[in-house]
């Protein structure tokens, strides 16, 4: 009776049952492939693009070490996440209800809520700069027709998450392909290229800036997002499937956040050979729009915009669903998708109309994500290494090692910049 019922169900799934004997070939894995490329946005969004113009516009290529360690310690969360959602069938914030008491619950829901808004704010106003910079008009109604677009996005859920991967996925080439045309177009030093991406080197100025790329590119919300969104991919019961699953997920991940890494990579780079190279101090990312057009020329500056749009609507889509996870995970609470849009637009439409520095808001922002990071990180390695919760999916040891090493990482870094914070100052 169990396998008519399994039958029954794998009938209509949206997706082929995996089984070893063809696992790995291409019609197999194209259907699993996009949760992580929903999740890679997170990675590339007008957050990114504001930490990564300033580090790249006032340190050149030394912190290109950072995005590299960042990519590295992404990939093993967001791997650990969707193995949670597999493993379980719950999300990370659906665990934490289960099995924390309700003060601790609450806790974490405040502070994960607190990084999704911040994350939201980046999302929003780098949206709303990519049509302002593109169209040519003011920053309000900029902001305006950005929502209306991800409302747009958003409406396509009702025909299956598939489709939103689609238009995320093309974005998300569309941001790449940018990118390669304007590394072509500036020229940079590839001998400094290769040292600074790996030999550490970080100091109390650059402090600041490099936490908020670690915040931008190890996001909270995109852990709770990927714990949840692999859900529709598991099949209860089905152990082969699932174990397949997560080899995929694997492959996905690995696909998707390297992809990221080329792109904030690729930021850096350009504001460094553009900017930093030219002595131009970078304070806004309309700065960054306007100075490309006399030193690159005007093509660069309009891919540049096209670039930021797409960032800016695809990961303020993502940050909507990542917003609704949370909400629904911790607290049982479901609402729509669009009124969590609307609610999530407001505090950007008020530090807009305040003429807010978005540049600055957009670097704090990240550096929230990142004090935050500890509250996410902590909890999924504590879920994720249990052999009661997981089963034969629990962590090995090296992996529980590697995420106990990103934690301390993380803490480390945020304990320096409270230091640097209170006036310390440091070099290493």
């Amino acid at each position: 009776m169990d396998g008519i019922k399994q039958a029954a169900i794998t009938e209509r799934l949206p997706f082929p049952v995996l089984s070893g004997a063809k696992i790995f070939s291409f019609r197999k894995i194209i259907p699993f492939l996009g949760s992580a490329f929903v999740v890679s946005v997170g990675y590339i969004d007008p957050g990114n693009w504001a930490t990564n113009i300033a580090g790249g516009s006032s340190f050149g290529y030394k912190l290109l070490w950072v995005l590299l360690l960042s990519n590295l310690m992404a990939i093993l969360l967001q791997v650990l996440a969707a193995k949670l959602g597999i493993a379980t069938g719950r999300s990370l914030a659906e665990n934490c209800r289960e099995h924390f008491p309700k003060p601790v619950v609450y806790f974490l829901w405040g502070m994960a809520t607190f990084a999704a808004m911040a994350t939201d704010l980046a999302e929003f106003l780098g949206a709303a700069i990519g049509f302002k910079i593109l169209l040519g008009i003011p920053m309000f109604p900029a902001a305006l027709i950005a929502g209306i677009a991800v409302f747009g996005i958003l409406w396509l859920k009702k025909f299956g998450h598939r489709k939103v991967e689609a238009v995320i996925f093309s974005m998300v080439a569309l941001v790449g392909i940018g990118y390669v045309i304007e590394l072509i177009l500036a020229k940079p030093d590839w001998t400094m290229i290769g040292r600074s991406i790996f030999v550490p080197s970080i100091d109390s100025a650059s402090i600041l800036v490099a936490i908020g790329m670690l915040g931008a590119t190890v996001m909270p919300h995109n852990i709770f997002l990927h714990s949840d969104i692999i859900k529709s991919r598991v099949i209860p019961g089905n152990l082969e499937h699932n174990r397949n699953l997560l080899r995929m997920t694997k492959i996905d991940s690995a696909i998707a956040l390297n992809l990221a890494w080329f792109i904030n990579s690729s930021m850096i780079i350009m504001a460094a050979a553009v900017f930093f190279s030219n002595g131009i101090a970078v304070e806004s990312i309309e700065q960054a729009h306007s100075t490309l057009t006399p030193l690159l020329g005007a093509a660069s500056s309009l891919i540049f915009g096209i670039a930021l749009l797409s960032a800016g609507l695809s990961s303020s889509t993502t940050g909507t669903m990542a917003g609704q996870s949370i909400l629904e995970g911790f607290m049982r609470v479901k609402i729509s998708p669009f009124l969590t849009r609307l609610i999530t637009m407001l505090p950007a439409l008020v530090l807009i109309g305040m003429q807010v520095d978005a540049l600055k808001a957009l670097v704090i922002s990240q550096v929230v994500l990142s004090l935050q990071l500890p509250f996410t990180i902590i909890p999924l390695i504590l879920f994720t290494r249990s052999k009661k919760l997981m089963g034969e999916f629990a962590n090995k040891p090296i992996v529980n090692f590697l995420a106990y090493l990103i934690a301390f990482i993380v803490i480390s870094l945020n304990g320096l910049l409270l230091y640097q914070t209170f006036g310390g100052e440091f070099s290493f």
